[in-house]
This record gives structure tokens, sequence and C-alpha cells, in this order.
């Protein structure tokens, strides 16, 4: 090695060792577009037991489920035991993405509203301790009337926020298709927004988001922050919008939604979404319980998968 060649190299091994740790380190892998969890409506007319609901949801490949507050509720009346179920939780390999639960926060009944946020209160202190960061805030109570004033809608959102921060779990304003209020994406979108608060989120389903008859082109409105779940199933082309319910769900892919263009929709770089399978059909019901779960799991990746 000549004098000239000398210098280069050692200005080469010089200039290296002047970068910063983070440029020589590989760059970290970015996060997935979406994961796959179970909701276990998916097999709840199995009626196998939160514990076998969970059991089979890991057997068939889930890493996430959606459970439900009253299968909790009904397991602990049983014997069970909180410490139990995180353990359960881990021995499977599980996590608790959310919890869906049917209390009467929105209503415009002062005395029921407030015996709903109780309610709320107590469900939100049972899925901390499992774990759970999340819960489902439909409009429950309210899907009849119309009319519900979505200004005070948006107070008693930020209502049950509030509750979360304290509890530590995050009431998810959930889009009702069939529910005379909060049934169109525009709706729970203003109610998000105007509740000013920031762990405000929207829970939506491409059935629901249908049978609203909102447009799956305006997903593309609701930003990255404020969606962390979204339910998946698909619908066929009969019965038709307006007689359509909530047992003719079909599996991903079987059905005529436009689920791989919604998918495509609500990607979003740097964030993973959960797409959880919630499905109430009952010929899904008098079937085996796992080869259910594995089945839908199966149609979803398909899906999902190079989107």
């Amino acid at each position: 090695m000549n004098r000239r060649q000398s210098f280069a190299a050692l200005g080469a091994t010089a200039g290296s060792a002047l970068l910063p740790a983070t440029a020589m380190a590989a760059a970290p892998a970015a996060p997935p577009a979406f994961t796959y969890c179970l909701n276990v409506s998916t097999i709840r007319g199995q009626n196998l037991g939160f514990v076998k609901e969970l059991e089979t949801a890991s057997k068939a490949g889930f890493r996430s489920v959606e459970i439900w507050i009253n299968s909790l509720q009904e397991y602990l009346k049983n014997g069970g035991t909180v410490a139990d179920a995180r353990n359960r939780l881990k021995d499977l390999g599980l996590t608790v993405e959310d919890a869906i639960g049917f209390a009467q926060w929105v209503v415009d009944d002062d005395a029921a509203r407030t015996k709903g946020l109780d309610q709320l209160k107590q469900e939100m202190e049972l899925l901390a301790q499992i774990g759970c960061k999340r819960i489902a805030a439909p409009p429950m109570g309210a899907t009849q009337g119309a009319g519900l004033d979505l200004k005070k809608a948006a107070e008693r959102y930020r209502a049950i926020l509030e509750l979360g921060d304290r509890t530590g779990v995050v009431p998810q304003l959930e889009l009702w298709g069939f529910s005379k209020n909060l049934s169109k994406l525009s709706e729970v979108m203003y109610v998000a927004l105007e509740s000013g608060h920031p762990s405000a989120r929207v829970l939506l389903d491409i059935y629901h988001l249908y049978k609203g008859g909102s447009s799956p082109a305006s997903l593309q409105f609701v930003g990255k922050p404020a969606m962390d779940i979204f339910h998946l199933n698909d619908y066929p082309t009969n019965p038709p919008r307006e007689t359509i319910v909530d047992a003719d769900r079909v599996y991903p892919g079987d059905g005529v939604a436009p689920i791989r263009e919604t998918l495509k929709t609500i990607k979003t770089p740097g964030k993973t979404v959960v797409l959880s399978l919630e499905l109430f059909n009952k010929t899904y019901y008098a079937q085996d319980a796992l080869t259910v779960a594995k089945t839908g799991l199966e149609k979803m990746k398909k899906l999902a998968e190079g989107v």
C-alpha cells in the first residue's frame, strides 16, 4: 500500500468513526399494517364459555381476542378469578384488544344514563385488571328513537373518555348501522371530534358501514389516530341492505363487500390496525368452533396480506 492509499484508508476509517451509532445500526422494521384478532361473537353460538373461547382462539392461531363482558363476568361468577384469567391469557399467548359491552351511556334518560355510567365504570375497572385497554361504546339504548342530539352525545362521549383516563381503558365509539342514531360514519366522526378528547377513537365495521349507508370511500377521512380496531366480515347480495341483519354476515371474501379496497384505504404507514373477525352466523354456530375460527383467520389473511 503506498502513502496515498494509506491516507485514503485512514480517512475512510475516521469518517465512519464519526458517524452516529444510529446511522450504522440497522433501521428498525416497520410495524405490520394489520394484525388479526378474534371477536368471540364468531363462536358464541357454540356456548363454550370464557376459558374455551380463549383456548379456541389460541389454537386457531389468533394472538389476540375481543371478549364479551358478560362471558368474563359469568366466568368470575362461577368461581374463576381475575388472576386466573390473566394467567390463562398469558399461557395461551393472547392479548385482549377490546371488550364488547352494552352500557347505556348515551341515552337521554338521566337515570338510565347514570346507571349506564356506573356499569361502564365497573366494567372498565374489571378489564384493566386483565390487561384490556379498550371497550366498545355503541349507542345502546338509543337505537330506536331517531333525533339524538349529537352535541349532547359528544359531551356524553367525553364523560366516558374521562372515565377511561381514570381506569386506563379507552371507550371506542362504535358505529351501529341498524341504529336510528350513530349509524353513519359522519355521525360518529362528529361525536368523536366534538368530544375534544385526545383519546377519542371510532370502532368501525365493514358490515355496519354498509348497513348504515356510509360509503367506504369516506374512510379516508378518518385519520391515523382515530382507528385502532376494524371489525372484518362480509355480506351477501341478498338480503338487500334494508333488511339484512347481523346474522347474515359471512366470512371475509365470501360476500360482495369491497374488502381489499377498504383495507387499502384504512392502511396507515407507521401504524398497525387490528382486524377483528366479528360474525353472528347461525350456520357457523352449528359447526365446530375451532374449524370456524381457523377458517376465518385463513380468509382474513388471504385478503389482507399484500394490500
